[in-house]
């Protein structure tokens, strides 16, 4: 997972202290009700589409900008399911670095482009129905995220 310049800046300032940064979340559905999710290359679990907001970026146009990036698609966003943060949405990251998301999670549709992996940050995508989500390998970010957002996901592990 890239580092953007901006967060490596903050980084030589700050250390591994927490950094607060806000994000998105991008949860495309299709007509039969599946949502499409991107298998995260460093752990292997499924994850939502999404990323840290860029300076100067709005929260809307980091959601097309990520699902771009990470799962070559174009999408229309259809509207905010939430905006959620707090003490769930911090990551301790093997470097040890702290980070506390605060995501912007959008509904979306993909309007163009067959959904494929970067090979770098993802390696595999899938269209998920809510019985296959309650199968699924999710990270546990992608699991709050669900828990907060209201998506049928893995109520019982």
């Amino acid at each position: 997972m890239a580092i953007s310049p901006y967060v490596r800046r903050l980084r030589e300032a700050i250390g591994h202290q927490l950094l607060m940064l806000p994000s998105v979340a991008v949860l495309p559905w299709d007509d039969a009700g599946r949502l499409l999710l991107v298998r995260e290359a460093q752990t292997g679990l499924w994850q939502t589409i999404g990323g840290a907001i860029e300076p100067d970026e709005s929260p809307l146009q980091a959601a097309v900008r990520e699902a771009a990036e990470e799962a070559g698609v174009l999408v229309r966003i259809e509207g905010i399911r939430g905006v959620v943060g707090g003490p769930r949405f911090r990551l301790t990251y093997p470097n040890g670095d702290i980070v506390g998301y605060v995501p912007t999670i959008f509904d979306a549709r993909v309007v163009e482009g067959t959904p494929h992996p970067d090979g770098d940050e993802t390696v595999e995508v899938g269209w998920f129905t809510a019985e296959q989500l309650g199968k699924a390998r999710l990270t546990e970010f992608t699991d709050v995220l669900f828990e907060e957002a209201g998506v049928a996901s893995h109520t019982a592990r």
